[in-house]
Order: structure tokens, then C-alpha cells, then sequence
């Protein structure tokens, strides 16, 4: 492929779904499916898409080419429940589950209250109803002060999926210089699940840290994921790593069994514990600008001349690269995104309007719609710029063990000596003493109009290096 290409063809990038209709139990669907010339278009406003009708275009919509499409619908299989895929439904479904009576009540008692938490005051903006917030879990908190302005199940342990790079992320990613180089091992590629989300790293070829990085949060790739755990020991121990981490986090919803999010038994994570990865890996400014990067482009395979091609890879997180139904939204400047089998779709993002930046974490929406979660992380942001100062906080974002632990805010039960009351005192007095992230730029991506913003740091956390004017890299 020629140096500087969108590389169009889903074979390298996600193994395991063009021959099928629906993801198989525990594989990963973060990274949308793209289909060359001769396969069925996701876009329904593609002319293969809008060619075929009915039970057909339904197939095609959902992976089969367009010959085999044609050779079932001439034959009438199409009509039956079984080759429809997801066209009909079976009325008699299971119940959504329902979350605990009991969560962690770490950040605050209402934060481990099943159900909307939400304090409305006479003149705030009404927060969307059910209908339009069907996440099982979602929460909306002020990047600066950490106070939660609203939250649903915050503490409901549920799969992560890619959200949990995040957590790998601010693991691993300080260990290793953006320029050291790292010769890819047939070992370094093993035990990666069936279907995973792959940037198209190749055996016996050299990658630099950064494009390794670029391959994490653009493509959400497991291979690159696995490639930077055998650099970091092995996935076991990385793995031992990022449970460590979490703990140092507070985030005690959260068991690690694999480093990429991949579906495994008693892996978990929650709302409130992915926000708490995101606040702390924004404190890195290598994080920020992976996280940032709307597009980017990818070492390739060696040519007759001994010279690497390059591909172009644009960033999964549809709110920072738009798709044909969803566009940009304003201000947005990462994080991560994912799904899978079990997770449904997950997203934690950070977005600024003004001085206020906002992060929002949804994870598995009911509502079943292309690019739903966006839609509805994108409506929590909306509500929590127009709230802010409006409403009551009804949490908080904690800081890590070694500035929570012994302040009775927090301890690995939620509460501490006088936990409440310090609690609400840490609410009372967040805007004064914890405001201390600030915007470094806003600025113009150059697949679509990109709000990109860089953090500093709660002011007992170390202050990033401030890079001002910093574009997403095309």
C-alpha cells in the first residue's frame, strides 16, 4: 500500500467479522468495521448500502458481501430469523440486569445510591430523562474540582472493554521513551482474543514507542497493547502492574484480568473508577496527545527497496473524529472508547467549553443504535456545561491513596474517620483548592474542527510540561 493511504481494507485492522453477521462471545467490535470496494458498506448512505432492501440490505449492513448477500436472497434464506441477524428480535429477551442495592460508596453515600443521582436547584437545566439516558451506568464530574454533578450507578461493577487502556495507559506508558525502538516477536503477539481490534502490527518488523502508543488509543489495538506488555515484562506481570495502580487510585471497583479490555471472567470496572483513570492519565502529556490525535499515520510493511510504507489511521473515539452520523463535538479532546460482547459500548471522554472542562463516562447503553453511546455521552456533556454552578455536586472524583489515605475522605470501604463529614468538606472546598487544571489550547484538527485541550494537574500532583498550540497529528 502507498505511503500516506487510509488503509480501507478491515483484514489487518479486525480479524474475525467480515465471515459473520454478529460479534462472537468476548470479542472486541471497537474498532468499526471498514469493507473495501467489493463488501457491503456501513454507511447506509453508501450506494451498496442504499442498492440493497429489506432482509438484504440488513445483511449486508451487518457483514456479508454482497455476492453472498445476492445468492441468499435469491434463494430466500434471507426471510429466516437466524440469517436476519439482529432484524428480528425475540420478544421474549432477558431483563436488563439490575445494579446492586450495596456499591461502594467511595467519593460519596449517593454515589453508592442505585439510580439517578442528581440535585437540582431552582433555574438548572433539567437533566435528560430515561428515555434519552438508557446507559446502565453513567456520571458527569468537573475535570478541575472533581465534584460529580450527576451520576446513574456510579459504582456498578461492569465490563470495561477498551475503556480499560485507559488504566494501561497511565500504567505503563511513563516506562519507555517515545523514540525507543522494539523488534515485534511472534511471542510478544500471543493470546490475544478471537476477534481483537488490531493496528496491523507485523512479526519481525520494527515500531517505535509512539507509534505503538498511536496504535493504542487510535486503533484501540490489542496487538500493539500486547507488543507494549511484552516490552513491560509480560501481560502477567502488567497485569499485576495495573491492579497495583488502580488500588494507588482508589478505584476499588475495578479487577484487572487482562491488560486490553478484552471480555474475561470477573473482569470489571465502573463509571466512577474509568473517570478516575482518565483524570490521572491526563496528567501526562504524552497521554493527552495520544488521546487527542484524530488521525495519524502507521508504519507498513517493508517494500522491494527495503523501505517502510506508511497507512493512515484515524481515531476510533467518534466524538473526536465525527462519523457519517455524528459529528465532532465541540471541545472534545479525548479519551477511550470500546465494546465488546459483554460491555456493550463503554466511553470516558474530556471535553472544554469556556474554562470549564467536563469528563463523562457512559458505560452499555440499552438503546441499541449505532454510535449510541456518544450520543449519549455528548448529551451529558451538554447538560453538565449548561449545570455547572447550577447544581448541587453530589460526589467527587478522589485523589490517589497517597493524598486521600489518612485525610478520613476515603479508605478502601469508602469511609474513613469522619468520612462524611470530611467528604462533603473536600465538596465544599473543591473549587478552591483543587481548580488547578487549565486549558493550554484549542485549536483546528485537520479531518474536522477539533476543540484539542491539554490539562495540567490537580495542584498536588506534578504539573505536566505546557505545550501550547499543539495540533491532532494528521
Amino acid at each position: 500500500m502507498g505511503s500516506g493511504s487510509i488503509r480501507r481494507s478491515a483484514g489487518a485492522l479486525f480479524r474475525g467479522v467480515l465471515s459473520a453477521p454478529r460479534a462472537k462471545a468476548g470479542t472486541f467490535t471497537d474498532v468499526p468495521t471498514t469493507f473495501s470496494a467489493s463488501t457491503a458498506s456501513t454507511d447506509p448512505t453508501a450506494p451498496n448500502a442504499s442498492a440493497t432492501t429489506g432482509n438484504a440490505g440488513r445483511a449486508a449492513r451487518h457483514g456479508f458481501p454482497l455476492r453472498t448477500v445476492a445468492a441468499l436472497a435469491s434463494s430466500g434464506l434471507l426471510a429466516t430469523p437466524l440469517l436476519a441477524g439482529t432484524a428480528h428480535a425475540d420478544p421474549k429477551e432477558p431483563k436488563a440486569p439490575k445494579p446492586p442495592a450495596k456499591m461502594s460508596q467511595i467519593g460519596g453515600d449517593r454515589l453508592g445510591t442505585p439510580g439517578v443521582q442528581v440535585a437540582q436547584t431552582p433555574g438548572a437545566p433539567k437533566l435528560p430523562g430515561p428515555d434519552t439516558l438508557t446507559a446502565r451506568s453513567w456520571i458527569v464530574s468537573d475535570a478541575e474540582s472533581g465534584k460529580v454533578l450527576a451520576a446513574k450507578n456510579a459504582h456498578w461493577q461492569l465490563a470495561p472493554a477498551s475503556t480499560l487502556k485507559m488504566l494501561f495507559a497511565d500504567t505503563v506508558l511513563p516506562k519507555f521513551p517515545k523514540d525507543q525502538k522494539h523488534t515485534v516477536r511472534p511471542a510478544d503477539l500471543a493470546g490475544m482474543g478471537a476477534g481483537s481490534s488490531l493496528v496491523g502490527i507485523r512479526e519481525n518488523l520494527s515500531y517505535s514507542v509512539h507509534d505503538l502508543w498511536l496504535g493504542v488509543f487510535l486503533r484501540s489495538g490489542n496487538d500493539a497493547v500486547h507488543t507494549l506488555s511484552a516490552m513491560n515484562g509480560g501481560t502477567k506481570a502488567t497485569v499485576t502492574q495495573m491492579q497495583r495502580r488502580a488500588k494507588e487510585l482508589n478505584a476499588r471497583d475495578t479487577h484487572v484480568v487482562t491488560p486490553d479490555g478484552y471480555d474475561a471472567p470477573g473482569q470489571v470496572s465502573s463509571a466512577y473508577d474509568l473517570s478516575l483513570f482518565a483524570r490521572s492519565g491526563l496528567q501526562n502529556p504524552d497521554f493527552r496527545e495520544y488521546c487527542s490525535t484524530a488521525s495519524a499515520q502507521f508504519p507498513g510493511d517493508k517494500g522491494k527497496d527495503g523501505k517502510r510504507a506508511t497507512f493512515g489511521i484515524q481515531n476510533t473515539n467518534r466524538l473526536l473524529s465525527g462519523d457519517y452520523d455524528i459529528k465532532p463535538y465541540p471541545g472534545i479532546a479525548g479519551v477511550k472508547n470500546g465494546s465488546t460482547t459483554n460491555a456493550g459500548s463503554t466511553f470516558t471522554g474530556v471535553a472544554q467549553r469556556g474554562e470549564r472542562k467536563l469528563l463523562v463516562t457512559v458505560m452499555n447503553p440499552e438503546k441499541k443504535e449505532h454510535n449510541e453511546a456518544y450520543r449519549e455521552a455528548a448529551k451529558l456533556l451538554d447538560w453538565g456545561f449548561a449545570a455547572a454552578g447550577k447544581v448541587e455536586p453530589v460526589g467527587r472524583l478522589v485523589g490517589p491513596l497517597s493524598e486521600d489515605d489518612g485525610s478520613g475522605a476515603v479508605s478502601a470501604k469508602g469511609k474513613g474517620k469522619n468520612g462524611d463529614r470530611n467528604t462533603q468538606a473536600a465538596l465544599d472546598g473543591a473549587g478552591d483548592k483543587s481548580g488547578a487544571w487549565t486549558a493550554l489550547g484549542l485549536t483546528t484538527g485537520a479531518l474536522a474542527l477539533l476543540g484539542v485541550v491539554a490539562f495540567a494537574v490537580h495542584r498536588r500532583w506534578p504539573l505536566p510540561e505546557l505545550v501550547r498550540g499543539r495540533r491532532p497529528r494528521k
